[in-house]
């Protein structure tokens, strides 16, 4: 008796290939990064568009629907639409950059406007409605034309429906760890904020809704064949968050508040901007603060000052730093502050 299997692409969840995050082990925070970063750079390059094999194809593979294999799945509505219709004079559908090409000012040039890793087939007009606002939570329920699409709206964020959060946040998580500035690229990096007018600047938020989605949505096997697909057959390189979803907590959870504040503590942190220094002040229940551990974090998660103390006044000081964005973190008998300072000068 003969048996034969027909195998799709997207039916098969392939292994890790052996091998391939030898020299991650026991790293975390920036170090972590920079080690991501070599093993996944140097990957394939397609095009946005051309008569050979571009962006269009690539996605008609990794997103087919399996249960119509002539369609693509839309990422933040989940609809299936003929694959063929690409934008199709606005009645077909579009490739949505997950990290908005905006943030980073790279449009659709071949590398990170192209990068499949971060790119899905999306409904046009869903896709307009996101515009380029940073991921975070709240909003309105967006309604569409088209119909309802679970997913929230205001002014400057976009909240994607729940079954693709941890999509959403594992590839904004690959893209800051991807492109870190080098051969031209943009240094794209996540902020725990909402900006409600980007300027081109190479920063998307919000890093601790983004981490909430990591975790409260888990690696499907969705995600996974869609990683081998990438791998195996275009650009060569792997998203290391779908792999190793523990990856994300060495390289931020650092700057991820998981406490609440104690409301009775009026605590001051000042000035923000700051420059040469850093002043923390507390007004109320100043016995609770013994053995106050302060530490301040770059964006790539590794600490820059760290000091111990049970003094109410705490001077921090900075003249050392570079310009960007920082994380100071304060933790005090059961109580956590995590704030973003920034050095603008």
């Amino acid at each position: 008796m003969f048996s034969f299997l027909i195998i799709s692409a997207q039916s098969i969840i392939a292994q890790i290939p052996d091998g391939y995050y030898n020299g991650t082990e026991n790293l975390t925070n920036n170090e972590l990064k920079t080690a991501l970063y070599n093993i996944i750079k140097d990957h394939t390059e397609f095009p946005y568009n051309n008569y050979s094999t571009d962006v269009w194809d690539i996605l008609k593979e990794t997103d087919r629907d399996t249960l119509n294999p002539d369609n693509v799945l839309l990422l933040y509505t989940g609809w299936s639409l003929n694959a063929d219709l690409e934008y199709d004079d606005k009645k077909g559908w579009s490739r949505e950059h997950v990290w908005a090409k905006s943030h980073g000012d790279f449009a659709t040039e071949i590398g990170a406007g192209t990068d499949v890793h971060a790119l899905r087939p999306c409904d046009i007009s869903v896709n307009s409605a996101r515009s380029n606002y940073d991921f975070a939570v709240g909003g309105d329920i967006y309604n569409d034309p088209t119909g309802v699409t679970e997913c929230r709206l205001t002014s400057n964020s976009w909240e994607p429906r729940d079954i693709v959060k941890g999509d959403v946040a594992r590839m904004i998580f690959y893209m800051a760890t991807r492109y870190e500035g080098e051969n031209s690229e943009p240094d794209l990096e996540i902020v725990d904020y909402v900006d409600s007018s980007p300027d081109k600047e190479a920063l998307h938020g919000k890093l601790s809704d983004l981490y909430e989605w990591h975790i409260s949505d888990p690696v499907s096997n969705w995600e996974r064949n869609r990683n081998d697909i990438i791998y195996y057959q275009y650009q060569g390189n792997r998203n290391p968050f779908i792999d190793h979803p523990e990856f994300a907590e060495k390289i931020w959870g650092n700057l991820v508040s998981t406490q609440t504040v104690d409301n009775e503590q009026q605590l001051y942190i000042y000035p923000n901007p700051f420059q040469n220094h850093i002043r923390i002040e507390v007004t109320k229940n100043s016995s609770s603060l013994k053995n106050t551990k302060v530490q301040l974090f770059n964006v790539y998660g590794s600490i820059v000052k760290t000091l111990q103390t049970d003094s109410t006044i705490i001077n921090i000081p900075c003249s050392d730093l570079k310009k960007g964005i920082y994380f100071l973190k304060i933790v005090y008998s059961d109580n956590l502050v995590h704030q973003k300072m920034l050095i603008k000068n």
